[in-house]
């Protein structure tokens, strides 16, 4: 059996191109390792070699891997213009019995001594499928369109399954991850992944105030990141001692602020041991209180590394549909609050200074709080499950 990928945006690359495929090429054959799969990347087109039982998880992997744009369950037949003809015909069959009447094949002729032309295949292909009136032609608005493909081997298959484009992980870096159990930051990961980073995450945990159960729920989001990112360490910080500290003595309209910025240097720690590059974050502009522009830039202040917000222009709509697409949404919306909303203000500061923050900080002498919290952490390994 074989699956045929297209590659996306990494075939846009220079000199350098060799890396990103190379990348690619690893990350699949890790996805699947254990299964028994051929994989080779040649012009454009990730093939996969596997037998019949290794079709559900070579599938699960390509509706996860990022840097295709689409992929498809093939025939192969021979390079020669009746096999292909017979292999049309047989998936128009198909194509019949899942209840299309027309169809419209396109043809891609990457090996140039094949005999006919693109246009050629397809006009040729088709002829036993419309003489026996299987499915008649139409080129503008098919039911199915088949796709046949002459290279180093003839592939024939029906519409692609549309896969995740970007950059294949792994080849642009290290980030960390501020991970809650909302919509936002799990989002903000999957985005981030798709540039290529491999991402860590942190999750900050106050028990007994945050139940068992939003620890439960983030770890699960941690899992579907992991099969996106090829793996993920999940660092939970209990941080029940440095919220308490925020109640005492920070003003109560800069709790979640204080709290936010108390989260970026306890990041800050965990950036520098696990050697990331960067702190990502699930904010979008003026979408809370904590993220005006203002406040932003008040959190921004106590970050020792860049910080990446992949949501800052996006609205709730858009990150619903994210969630929607990559599996978090039904778990980002079970009733088990982070911390940050169980100790919210009624009436938070909107517009805080960084002199202010500052000076509220100092106050709290938080600073050995935090590190003990951090020393605390527990961390949990997901890996990409369909390799189990």
């Amino acid at each position: 059996m074989t699956y045929l990928a297209k590659v996306g945006e990494l075939t846009l690359k220079g000199s350098n191109i060799r890396e990103f495929e190379r990348q690619l090429v690893i990350n699949t054959r890790e996805c699947l390792k254990g299964h028994n799969v051929d994989v080779k990347l040649h012009a454009g087109r990730l093939y996969i070699d596997c037998p019949d039982s290794a079709s559900s998880a070579v599938e699960f992997m390509l509706n996860h891997l990022i840097g295709i744009t689409g992929w498809a369950k093939t025939t192969t037949c021979g390079k020669n213009i009746e096999a292909i003809t017979n292999a049309v015909y047989e998936e128009a069959l198909r194509a019949k019995q899942n209840g299309a009447e027309t169809f419209k094949i396109e043809a891609r002729r990457q090996d140039k001594d094949f005999p006919l032309d693109s246009y050629g295949i397809c006009c040729n292909a088709a002829e036993k499928t419309v003489d026996e009136g299987i499915l008649t032609v139409d080129v503008h608005h098919p039911d199915v369109k088949i796709n046949v493909e002459v290279r180093e081997r003839c592939f024939v298959f029906s519409d692609a399954i549309k896969a995740n484009r970007g950059l294949p992980v792994g080849c642009s870096g290290k980030g960390l991850l501020m991970l809650s159990g909302g919509l936002d930051s799990p989002v903000a990961g999957y985005r981030i992944i798709r540039r290529g980073m491999k991402i860590e995450c942190v999750y900050y945990h106050s028990y007994p105030y945050t139940s068992e159960e939003a620890q439960t729920k983030v770890e699960a989001l941690a899992a579907n990141i992991a099969n996106y990112g090829l793996d993920t360490y999940l660092n939970i910080i209990p941080f029940t001692d440095v919220q308490m500290r925020i109640k005492e003595k920070a003003p109560e309209n800069w709790a979640t602020l204080m709290l936010r910025v108390c989260m970026m240097k306890a990041a800050n720690m965990l950036a520098e041991r696990i050697n990331a590059q960067c702190i990502i974050t699930g904010e979008s502009l003026g979408q809370v209180a904590s993220q005006t522009i203002e406040n932003l830039s008040v959190t921004e202040h106590f970050a020792e590394y860049p910080v990446f917000r992949p949501l800052i222009g996006t609205d709730k709509e858009e990150i619903i549909d994210i969630a929607k697409k990559i599996g978090t949404y039904d778990t980002s919306i079970l009733p088990y609050e982070d911390c940050c909303v169980l100790f919210s203000p009624k009436h938070p500061v909107l517009h805080a200074s960084i002199e202010e923050a500052e000076r509220i900080y100092e106050s709290m002498n938080a600073d050995g709080l935090i590190k003990e919290a951090f020393e605390k952490r527990d961390i949990k390994h997901f890996t990409f499950q369909a390799a189990k």
